[in-house]
């Protein structure tokens, strides 16, 4: 795949290019947010770091989910708990802290692409539940007749929930289809797109809690 790496320590930069290449990616490695801002349609994926010379990562990220879906995985050496559900809120697919195993970062970029590729591509239905409409093979929802912005994670676990329309879905089942495996993913990942999931949709009791199971759209 085509990979915009956004970091600006060359020691990480070059390692991680040569690893990608080795692996048949295609790495392309820009230094600062403005280039990954002005390069990202070129790209499959973007990996950013965020400690970044002219802007913060999070920033950049903010500033990409506006204008791009590009899958975006977050790898920084920024581990703090409040790093991590803010760049999960403002739309990563995932979120990495360094150091990370070259295996592991390989399976989490896979998991991503695949599933961006599995939502374009093998989803066709439309489902509509109250007055939200999901379109599942443009990736489009409505609410109201009004579109809404989601990320690919928030679309893939709402298209999760609409293919099982009032049936309860077990967390479980919901990281290993999103994420391609519940053990890469990060439970409170789920929870904190779930939470930015309902914000978007505003309509309160659509989708529900299961506490201790999972969670349920529609009645």
């Amino acid at each position: 795949m085509r990979v915009l790496l956004v970091e600006d320590d060359d020691g990480v930069g070059d390692a991680l290019t040569e690893a990608l290449a080795a692996r048949g990616h295609v790495p392309t490695r820009v230094r600062r947010g403005a280039d990954a801002l002005t390069r990202h349609h070129e790209a499959d994926l973007v990996l950013l770091d965020l400690g970044l010379p002219d802007t913060d990562g999070l920033e950049v990220l903010r500033m990409l989910r506006k204008v791009a879906d590009v899958p975006v995985l977050v790898l920084t050496a920024r581990g703090d708990e409040r790093s991590v559900v803010r760049g999960l809120r403002l739309g990563a697919d995932d979120y990495v802290v360094k150091p990370v195993r070259l295996a592991e970062l390989l399976a989490r970029m896979d998991t991503i692409t695949h599933r961006a590729a599995r939502s374009a591509t093998t989803l066709s239905s439309v489902v509509r539940v109250s007055d939200v409409e999901i379109d599942m093979s443009s990736r489009r929802v409505r609410v109201g007749g009004e579109e809404i912005s989601l990320t690919l994670k928030e679309f893939e676990l709402l298209a999760v929930l609409a293919r099982r329309l009032g049936t309860a879905v077990s967390r479980q089942q919901l990281m290993d289809e999103v994420w391609g495996d519940a053990y890469l993913a990060i439970s409170r990942s789920l929870d904190v797109h779930m939470t930015q999931l309902r914000g978007k949709l505003k309509r309160p009791g659509l989708l529900t809690t299961i506490r201790g199971f999972g969670y349920r759209l529609g009645e």
